[in-house]
């Protein structure tokens, strides 16, 4: 949702007039060759997207399970039944400035401070969201949709900014009026199905499409049109008609361990499991790394997923800024083992499975009698939810709290070492750390030894033993691949024998995120050596590792053997697809004018430079690579 506490990357918006040499530019970029009509084979017809209406049909229980909830309600069109907030004449006061919402008739209106803090009235055209807030969405006349900063606590019913007692002033660039809180760009991708953003860098303008206005059943199982057809001819010899299917836990039981009191899944070999993959497109903290989502895939081969980096979590991979769910989620013991998003929550209505008491969720793999005793978590029966040890919430907007998927044990003495949070002092408020880590050893004993927080905590302040703490955990195959990935991010130069050992070996991991983590930890290394050992990664099956791979090679392109030439070339148009499907961000336009740079046309890339100085004048790695552009030509 737009608006978050986490303050995105530094850009401003500003309209622009395109310079005539740079229009023409960019109406070449990202062409591809295509194969004559005498070589290139007929393609299958592409399912296309049909719509929610053409489902409830035949998926009427679903269908009711659907209708209101949060996927349901994430976009509607601004009308009387779909408006939560006060437009009743109501104001609201912000350093010195009143926003004032009303109502002309049927239409919503809000007038409020504007891009150079002068008053202005906007028509409401979308809310976004229902609970515990809801938002609301102003079209301008470029295609650019905005999300006011004020929203709708549907809980204490009042309105309030996004940002709390932060100032957030005209020229800054969180205001509401700017990239970061453009719908469009930020958030239309995730609240509503089939969404096209329509963008056109000559233009600076969105035509922005979508099939469904909320997330509809096509955002999950993709587009239904084979699927409709089959069910009309009552066919379904060869599937379901869709890329993909979902249900992970088909053929799947979870049988309990009375010893344990764990229940364990069998069959217990497991391939990645689909729910996280297509979950974490929305529920997760990621970039976006192609033009068309593509369901079915991996979540790497086409979006860019944070790793567990400061400021996003804490030391001990706990969720800081808003990372969503999915980053916490692979870190757990719980995905390991074969747990998917279906099996806590019913995926139509995105409930719990159970009701609204998590510990009744819990109980159906953990068994009451041996987790919710005194014996086990140290307090009178009844009186703690599971949730609260090992799943503590975040608030975030203000007045949204998160819970963390990572499911772990409350760690006091990490407390004490890194300064990350803990369950216990989150409830015991009046008790210092100290006091939390000797309760929790006179309960359980000495704590486990080897976790990560201590090797990232290292790195994180610049401790000359942090390297050798790293490279520990990446070369302990039982820690999640985003914790080994993340401590390979977090290797510092100079990079000897161990270290440079530990890359080559992460480059052949099987989890593509530590494969992608070791080709961006070859930038440290000098460029013959990075550009001999990224080039094997061009021909990776993920997308985000060989983009990567890219990244590091294509300086040093005339190095490369002739035998990869066709595989660079493949993956370079990758990654103009890549930049262009995330143009209206000056930062792609950068990554463009880099890569014309590399490629040996001065001029080409010192135009986007210029381009995208006139988007963000502020924007350093634009100024400071076209600065040594102008170096390098005298």
């Amino acid at each position: 949702m737009a608006g978050s506490i986490n303050k995105p990357m530094r850009c401003t918006l500003r309209r622009l007039i395109l310079p005539t040499i740079l229009v023409g530019l960019l109406a070449g970029c990202g062409k591809q060759e295509s194969a004559t009509e005498d070589t290139a084979p007929e393609p299958e017809a592409r399912a296309t997207f049909v719509g929610s209406d053409s489902c409830t049909g035949c998926h009427g229980d679903e269908a009711k399970l659907f209708a209101g909830s949060h996927h349901d309600l994430a976009m509607q069109h601004a009308t009387t039944d779909t408006v939560l907030g006060d437009f009743d004449d109501a104001t609201i006061e912000y350093f010195g400035s009143t926003t004032r919402f009303f109502r002309d008739g049927e239409k919503f209106l809000v007038t409020t401070e504007d891009g150079s803090g002068e008053q202005q009235t906007y028509d409401v055209a979308y809310t976004f969201g229902v609970e515990p807030l809801q938002q609301y969405l102003v079209p301008f006349d470029n295609g650019y949709v905005q999300t006011l900063p004020f929203a709708w606590d549907t809980v204490e019913q009042r309105w309030f900014h996004v940002y709390g007692d932060e100032y957030i002033a005209a020229n800054d660039e969180l205001h509401w009026t700017r990239l970061p809180q453009n719908w469009n760009y930020m958030c239309a991708e995730c609240h509503s199905t089939n969404l096209q953003k329509n963008y056109s860098l000559t233009e600076d303008t969105f035509a922005t499409t979508w099939t469904d206005i909320n997330v509809g059943c096509e955002a999950c199982h993709g587009p239904g049109s084979k699927h409709v057809a089959r069910a009309q001819l009552g066919n379904f010899d060869k599937g379901h008609g869709f890329d993909l299917d979902l249900d992970d836990r088909d053929g799947v039981t979870w049988r309990m361990n009375p010893d344990t009191g764990i229940a364990a899944r069998e069959p217990a070999a497991m391939s990645v499991t689909k729910q996280p993959e297509a979950c974490g497109r929305c529920h997760a903290r990621r970039g976006i790394l192609s033009s068309e989502y593509e369901h079915g895939q991996l979540l790497l081969d086409t979006h860019l997923v944070s790793l567990l980096n400061e400021p996003m979590y804490f030391a001990d991979g706990q969720i800081r800024e808003e990372v969503y769910v999915y980053g916490s989620f692979l870190q757990s013991k719980m995905y390991r083992a074969g747990v998917t998003c279906g099996d806590c929550h019913d995926p139509h209505s995105s409930e719990l499975r159970t009701g609204p008491v998590p510990s009744d969720i819990c109980s159906t793999c953990h068994l009451t009698e041996k987790f919710a005793s005194e014996s086990h978590h140290g307090h009178a029966e009844d009186s703690a939810e599971c949730v609260d040890c090992h799943m503590t919430d975040r608030n975030y907007m203000v007045v949204d709290p998160r819970r963390d998927h990572s499911f772990r044990i409350p760690r006091p003495d990490l407390t004490a070492a890194t300064g990350s949070p803990n369950a216990c002092n989150g409830c015991h408020e009046d008790r210092d750390t100290e006091w939390a880590v000797a309760a929790w050893t006179d309960m359980f004993g000495e704590p486990e030894p080897g976790h990560f927080a201590h090797a990232f905590h290292a790195a994180g302040t610049g401790d000359p033993a942090a390297n050798g703490a790293l490279l520990q955990v990446i070369a302990d195959e039982q820690k999640a691949g985003i914790v080994r990935a993340t401590a390979l991010s977090l290797l510092r130069p100079p990079l000897l024998e161990n270290e440079l050992r530990a890359i080559d070996s992460s480059l052949q991991a099987g989890d593509p995120l530590v494969r992608l983590a070791a080709v961006r930890a070859l930038a440290a290394i000098p460029g013959e050596q990075s550009i001999q050992r990224a080039s094997l990664l061009l021909s990776d099956p993920v997308k985000a590792v060989r983009l990567a791979a890219f990244d590091i090679v294509s300086p040093g392109r005339a190095m490369l053997p002739a035998n990869l030439q066709s595989t660079f070339n493949s993956v370079e148009r990758e990654f103009i697809d890549a930049q262009m499907a995330v143009a209206e961000w000056p930062d792609a336009v950068v990554n463009l004018a880099s890569l014309f740079r590399d490629q040996g046309n001065q001029e080409r890339a010192e135009s986007y430079y210029s381009f995208a100085i006139g988007k963000d004048p502020a924007l350093t790695p634009a100024r400071g690579n076209l600065a040594d552009l102008y170096r390098e030509q005298g």
